[in-house]
This record gives structure tokens, sequence and C-alpha cells, in this order.
């Protein structure tokens, strides 16, 4: 198993957070592969919908991680703190392939932190998985905030740019063990 460990530190564009406006992203690269989240909890509101898959996660406070593979071919994860996830399978920057995919997960909210824990088949990943990005986001929408893990410079927040991802080597860490 491979782990690495992305500490959302930034703001989409590389400027400074506000205070306690971090999030930590756990991956476990085996089978099946892991996800832990921990982040702070804002309070948004859920999503109108119960917990489990719900479209247009990204529109309510979340936490993402994308897996970029050869071809631009990447898995994009989404996670709420009220239980609500989703994940897609694109080929090509925004190109959706499907969204009918499945995982296990679970969330809990204590007082202003929250925390998670996802698992879904390897299969899932795109081939070869080599860059990565991941990104938190919350607030209403004249105050939307957009934290990422590697900076994504431009007009407007836009986590699409695959030439932007970084390797994901750069987030294995080092307690790591293949085999």
């Amino acid at each position: 198993m491979t782990r690495y460990r992305f500490e959302i530190g930034g703001s989409w564009d590389g400027g400074p957070l506000l205070p306690g406006e971090r999030a930590r992203i756990e991956l476990t690269l085996g089978e099946p592969v892991r996800i832990g989240i921990e982040a702070t909890a804002y309070g948004d509101a859920p999503p109108p919908a119960p917990p489990g898959r719900c479209d247009g996660l990204w529109n309510h406070e979340v936490v993402e991680l994308f897996l970029l593979g050869s071809g631009e071919r990447y898995l994009e994860l989404e996670f709420g703190p009220h239980g609500h996830w989703l994940a897609l399978r694109l080929e090509g920057r925004r190109r959706l392939v499907t969204s009918d995919l499945a995982l296990d997960y679970a969330a809990r909210r204590e007082g202003d932190r929250w925390t998670a824990r996802a698992s879904f088949a390897s299969a899932l990943l795109p081939p070869e998985p080599t860059a990565a990005n991941a990104f938190a986001i919350h607030g209403p929408a004249a105050a939307r905030r957009y934290l990422a893990w590697q900076p994504v410079p431009g007009e407007a927040p836009d986590f699409h740019r695959l030439a932007l991802f970084a390797p994901l080597a750069r987030a294995r860490r080092p307690e790591s063990n293949d085999g």
C-alpha cells in the first residue's frame, strides 16, 4: 500500500488562508482504496437531498480530490460533512464519462471540525495515476471560499486545469511502504 497526504493550505490562486481554514486528505492506494478527511466545519446548509450520492455537491461545503492518470483520464471525488458524496470519471478536461460509480462513505461532525472515511474498488482509479490536486470549498455565494493543495491561478477558480496538478509523488508520506 502507498499512502499520500494532501494538506490544503492555500487559496485556489496561492493566497493565504483565514485562521483555521485548512483541510487534510489521506489517500491509501490498495484494495480497496481508502480516503480519510479532516476539515473545518463551516456550518453551510446541507444539500437538499438525503445523505449519499449527490449531484452538484460542489455547490455546497465540500472537500475534493482529483486523481489524474494517463490520457487525461481522471477521477473527481467530492465529499461533504453531511454524508453526501459524488464520484465522477472524466476523460479530457471536463468531459464526463460516467457518474455511476459506487463507494462507501461516512462523515461525522464534531464542533467546528468534521471527519470522513471513504473506500472504493481500485478499478475506479484512472490508469497509471501520476498527478493529483485537492480542494475545499465553503461559504455562501457572495463570500464563497475556494482552497487548494496546489494553486490553480487564473481569472477564476477552475479545478479542472490538469496541467497544474502536481505529481502524486509530492504527496507521498515517508512512512509509506509498497507491498
